[in-house]
């Protein structure tokens, strides 16, 4: 088939064209922006790209557009498909329909830690000659790519809870089939197409109904919110994590890059990896149990963890001048902002000084949901530094006067960093955190803290 992607640059529908292309169709596609690494690694694939949406694109008529979710109706090439009964479809639904049908499908949901947890379970498999499929919204470390077809029955998906289409409000997750699901935890997110929190446990809930009978759910019994998703209705197997649960994780060192697997209260396993924090500890269990439910010995999955290279953005060092750590991270949300800062904590102990520089970037932080959450997740930092993005309908300031630390903020990256610069001491440890480039400020960073050491 000739297949055109709408939306083709971001991760997820980035995968479905690699894919696609694997599968033997000829694959083109367009994004408003085209741009590093998704365009050289889609050309490299052998799939032309289009900047924008000019409806000319779409003549002569592909047999098949693929629509990303970002694309609403008064787009030209939206616009174009129904004018000219061009036959379209959402990126999940296709995912179903000509991948995971007959896959083993191995899905990872949560509000937090579903690529992580996602390019673990990936990895335990491969590591273990399973050779799966995966598609993974980000490129994990063991990888080259962030979709693959496999070798194999299995397939590992990070399975978001966003929505489908413009024409199909359902979460992507819905379509995934998966007989294997990790549910790591739920939280109010997206307040962009959620009301509220009960609206999310109810797509929650219609993931559950689609799990065949003999396959399992694996979710930690100490989330209250996971409990009422269950509660609601579950028709499969189970099995629990955390102190009540099968399966418990403990650390054997303050940073948690040591820890011991409890299967029923016998220690199966042991992890030393170059991972820190009790939150990748616990995502690490997850893949672990994941892994056993389709042959995996926790042992076998233990020492594949030894190995596992996280996606980039996940607590990445990005560079280190007089001393001075520049780290990246994708927390966007206040509970991954405080796990963040209470791994990078755990890692450098307590008597270097944490920098803290955020974004407040997804759609539900530029609308404030978070906003009375977000000083005290940033408890665990020594200084704070906020960005203050334009049109969004709140003020970073507030939570400047609710933090107990030195807080300073500004609507200008440039002189953003003229702040930390100035704060900035050796040995410090600056933490940027945003889901997005904030404007590339960690090279500026990095930069400046090179000018200023020659300056010195």
């Amino acid at each position: 088939m000739r297949i055109h992607i709408l939306g083709i640059c971001g991760t997820f529908m980035g995968g479905l064209a690699i894919l696609a292309r694997a599968l033997g169709h000829d694959v083109t596609g367009s994004d408003a922006n085209v741009y590093p690494p998704m365009s050289t690694l889609l050309e490299q694939q052998g799939i032309s790209l289009t900047q924008g949406y000019d409806p000319q694109q779409l003549n002569p008529a592909p047999d098949l557009v693929i629509i990303g979710n970002a694309m609403s109706r008064g787009n030209p090439c939206v616009e174009a498909v129904l004018e000219n009964n061009i036959p379209y479809v959402s990126g999940p639904q296709w995912l179903h329909d000509f991948i995971l049908r007959d896959r083993w499908v191995i899905a990872v949901a949560g509000t937090h830690g579903k690529t992580t947890t996602s390019g673990m379970v990936a990895w335990i498999l491969e590591s273990c000659g399973m050779a799966p499929g995966f598609v993974i919204g980000g490129v994990p470390g063991n990888f080259d790519v962030s979709a693959r077809l496999g070798d194999s029955p299995f397939f590992v998906i990070e399975a978001d809870e966003y929505d489908s289409a413009f024409f199909d409000k359902r979460s992507k997750f819905v379509h995934y089939c998966p007989r294997t699901l990790v549910l790591n935890n739920l939280e109010f997110d997206h307040a962009d197409i959620f009301d509220d929190l009960n609206a999310v446990k109810k797509q929650f809930h219609h993931l559950l109904r689609i799990v065949p009978g003999k396959g399992k759910v694996i979710w930690p019994e100490q989330d209250h919110n996971l409990r009422h998703v269950i509660g609601m209705g579950c028709w499969s197997e189970q099995e629990t994590t955390g102190p009540q649960g099968q399966w418990l994780a403990q650390k054997s060192c303050p940073d948690a890059s040591r820890w011991t697997v409890k299967l029923n209260n016998e220690v199966v396993a042991e992890v030393e990896w170059g991972l820190v924090g009790e939150h990748n500890m616990h995502n690490g269990l997850m893949a672990i149990a994941a892994a056993r439910h389709i042959g995996i010995t926790p042992q076998d999955a233990a020492k594949a963890l030894n190995e596992f290279v996280n996606a980039r953005r996940r607590l990445e060092l990005r560079g280190t001048v007089n001393g001075i750590e520049v780290y990246d991270d994708f927390a966007h949300h206040p509970t991954a902002i405080l796990a963040t800062l209470s791994a990078l904590r755990s890692k450098i102990g307590g008597t270097r000084r944490i920098l803290a520089v955020l974004e407040p970037r997804s759609n539900t932080m530029k609308l404030g949901v978070s906003k009375n959450e977000l000083a005290p997740s940033l408890a665990r930092a020594d200084e704070v530094f906020l960005f203050q993005p334009s049109h969004i309908p709140w003020q970073v300031s507030d939570v400047a006067e609710a933090c107990v630390q030195p807080v300073q903020w500004s609507a200008d990256i440039t002189h953003l960093v003229a702040m930390i610069m100035k704060s900035v001491k050796p040995g410090d440890v600056i933490l940027v955190m945003s889901n997005g480039g904030f404007e590339g400020i960690h090279q500026k960073l990095l930069d400046s803290l090179s000018t200023l050491q020659a300056v010195k």
